[in-house]
C-alpha cells in the first residue's frame, strides 16, 4: 500500500504487476479508510528511528542539523490549494520537507504554492515524531521572516537560512552610539528597540511556550504576524528580536566560511532528497485528485517510500563495508561519509514485483569500522 501511493502508480496498476496477490479494491480500501497522515507520520518516523540506530548514520553526521525546502508537485487546476507558483513556475502545490543531516526525511506536508515558506519550518520540527531532535535549521531564502527568527530563537532553535538579496537586509544597531572599526559601513542608523522586547517578554515566553505544547500552531500564528501586523503589538515585539537575531546570523554569515559551506552543503542534501523522491514517484508527477487530505497523505506516502529505500540502501552500504574490512581492505570513515545512500542502481522500479511477508533475513547493522560517538536522541 505505501509503494502503491508514494509512487503515485495506484491501486489499480500495483494489482495489475502483483498478478493477483492483492486485489485493487483491498489497496484503496486500506489506504482510504485505515490510513491517516499522523499515521504515516509515526510508520516514517520508526523508519527513521531505525536508521539512525545504524552506525552508518553516524559517518554522514551527528543529526542536530536538519535542512528544509519546497518541491513544487503538479495537481489538478480545480482543486482547494492549487495555484500557480511564481517561484517555481508550475501549477498545484509544493511539497515542503525538512530533512536530517544524515540523510533521511523527518517531516513533509503539502502547503500552497502563495504562501511564505518560512511559516512552516517550525511547525515541521515540532511535528517530527522521531527521535531525532535537530536543533539548527538551514533553510533557502524564504526561510528569512523577522518574526520566525525570533520564534525560533524562543524554541532553542538556530535557524541559520541561506543569504540572497543582501542589498535589501539591514544590519541593525544594538544602540545609536555603537560604531564598529571595521564593519561601521555595513550597518544602518536603525537601531534595535530593546524597552519593546522587554515590555512583551512575558507575551513573547507565552506564546513559545503555548507553541511548544502544542496548544498553539506555529503556522497560525505567524501567518498572524505578517507584514500587514505592524499595529499589532506581539508581532512588533517579535520583529524587535528577529532583528537582532538576524544581524547575528548576517554577521555569522560574512565572517564564518564554515557556516556557509555548511548551509551549502544541508540545502544540497535537501535538493537531492527532492529528486531521490521523485525519482521514486514514477507513476506520475501529477496528484489527479481534488482532495487537499489525500494530496497530503501521497506527500506522506512518497516520504514514507523513500526513508524506507534510504534505510535498504543504508543497511546494503554496511554489508558491503563489512566485506571489505573482513578482506582486508582499510575503509576510512571520512570516505564513507561521501557514500549517500539515496542510490538508485541497485533499485529496480518496473517488471513484476512479490509480496512477500515472510520475515526478513538477519542483516548487518554495525560496521566494523571506529566511528565517533553520537547521540541522536538528546
Amino acid at each position: 500500500m505505501t509503494f502503491t501511493y508514494g509512487s503515485n502508480l495506484g491501486p489499480a496498476q500495483v494489482a495489475r504487476h502483483l498478478r493477483g496477490q492483492v486485489s485493487a479494491h483491498e489497496l484503496s480500501t486500506a489506504a482510504n479508510k485505515h490510513v491517516t497522515a499522523g499515521k504515516l507520520d509515526l510508520a516514517s518516523g520508526d523508519v527513521t528511528n531505525g536508521y539512525v540506530a545504524l552506525d552508518l548514520a553516524r559517518a554522514y553526521d551527528d543529526g542536530r542539523t536538519a535542512g528544509t525546502d519546497g518541491s513544487q508537485i503538479d495537481t489538478w487546476e480545480d482543486t482547494l490549494l492549487a495555484e500557480t507558483s511564481v517561484r517555481y513556475g508550475g501549477y498545484g502545490g509544493i511539497a515542503f520537507r525538512h530533512i536530517s543531516d544524515t540523510y533521511i526525511a523527518l517531516f513533509s506536508r503539502f502547503i500552497p504554492c502563495g504562501v511564505w515558506e518560512a511559516v512552516y519550518i517550525i511547525d515541521g520540527l515540532l511535528a517530527n515524531p522521531s527521535e531525532v531532535t535537530p536543533d539548527v535549521v538551514h533553510a533557502d531564502t524564504q526561510g528569512q521572516s523577522l518574526p520566525v527568527f525570533g520564534l525560533a530563537t524562543l524554541l532553542g532553535i538556530d535557524l541559520l537560512p541561506r543569504i540572497r538579496n543582501w542589498k535589501d537586509l539591514i544590519f541593525y544597531r544594538p544602540d545609536p552610539q555603537a560604531r564598529y572599526q571595521h564593519i561601521d559601513a555595513l550597518f544602518a542608523e536603525h537601531t534595535i528597540d530593546w524597552r519593546l522586547i522587554v515590555a512583551h517578554w512575558p507575551d513573547l515566553m507565552r506564546t513559545a511556550i503555548s507553541i511548544r505544547e502544542g496548544a498553539l500552531s506555529s503556522v497560525t500564528l505567524l501567518r498572524r504576524l505578517g507584514h500587514d501586523s505592524r499595529k499589532n503589538r506581539l508581532y512588533r515585539a517579535f520583529r524587535e528580536l528577529g532583528r537582532a537575531v538576524r544581524t547575528l546570523v548576517l554577521l555569522r554569515y560574512l565572517s564564518e566560511p564554515a557556516l556557509r559551506d555548511s548551509i551549502a552543503a544541508m540545502t544540497n542534501k535537501v535538493e537531492a532528497f527532492h529528486g531521490f523522491a521523485a525519482w521514486l514517484m514514477f507513476g506520475g508527477d501529477l496528484l489527479g485528485h481534488n482532495d487537499p487530505d489525500h494530496h497530503e497523505k501521497i506527500i506522506k506516502f512518497n516520504e514514507l517510500v523513500a526513508n524506507c529505500v534510504i534505510y535498504h540502501n543504508a543497511l546494503d552500504i554496511t554489508a558491503a563495508v563489512n566485506t571489505l574490512v573482513a578482506d582486508g581492505h582499510p575503509v576510512d570513515p571520512d570516505d564513507l561519509a561521501t557514500i549517500s545512500p539515496y542510490l538508485r542502481e541497485n533499485i529496480r522500479r518496473f517488471g513484476e514485483w512479490i509480496l512477500d511477508t515472510s520475515p526478513p533475513e538477519q542483516t548487518p547493522t554495525r560496521l566494523d569500522v571506529t566511528l565517533p560517538k553520537m547521540d541522536f536522541r538528546r
